[in-house]
């Protein structure tokens, strides 16, 4: 049994959103393949969130400094715990799916926040002396984006996406792609049905 973490990054549902929409294709598969894994899925504009900001970093500098996490305020309490449970769950898990729509040529900031809580020095990498070294090695990704035009995965997000996970460890990364849609309106039925189809597939085999 494998342990599936499921990253939704997009407010809307599935009858709104082309990502989420092969993210539930995607899911009805490997459901169906693999049906004794364990699945979470994290909803970032429905879950709690923090964003590394002043309460974070002058709680993490009060905790470097010696003093006790019950001495902290309580709002940098709650946004450090949070932002540890969530690195914890990253580490617990096996395979990550991440579906997010590419916004102004990048990540939705909720992805942004997320993405911090899983690269951390210490927990998913370390510095050596020859460098940063990743410490989540074994585990894999499918990252699942919808973009207007046609990119190609030469974006700028999907590589940021892509990039911090290799930076981390997670050398095995797939990507899917749900694009042209908005530049080719009169094909979009022929365009989402191909992606869907992809879906479907990456489900059996994840």
């Amino acid at each position: 049994m494998s342990k599936l973490l499921v990253v939704k990054a997009h407010p809307l549902s599935a009858e709104e959103s082309r990502s989420v929409k092969a993210l539930e294709t995607f899911l009805a598969s490997y459901k169906e393949t693999n049906p004794s894994d364990e699945i979470t899925v994290l909803d970032l504009y429905n879950d709690y969130m923090p964003e590394i900001d002043k309460d974070m970093l002058t709680g993490w500098n009060a905790l470097r400094s010696g003093t006790a996490f019950e001495d902290l305020t309580g709002e940098q309490q709650k946004k450090i715990a949070r932002f540890n449970e969530l690195t914890e769950q990253f580490l617990a898990t096996d395979k990550v799916v991440i579906a997010n729509p590419m916004w102004n040529l990048n990540v939705p900031t909720r992805l942004k926040a997320w993405i911090d809580t899983i690269n951390v020095a210490g927990k998913t990498f370390r510095y050596t002396e020859e460098g940063p070294k990743p410490l989540t090695e074994g585990k894999k990704a499918l990252h699942i984006q919808s973009n207007g035009g046609f990119y190609e995965a030469q974006d700028v997000s999907s590589q940021y996406v892509k990039g911090i996970l290799n930076f981390i460890g997670v050398n095995q990364v797939d990507q899917l792609f749900i694009e042209g849609i908005d530049h080719f309106p009169d094909r979009a039925e022929e365009l989402l049905g191909t992606a869907l189809t992809t879906a479907t597939e990456l489900g059996k085999t994840f």
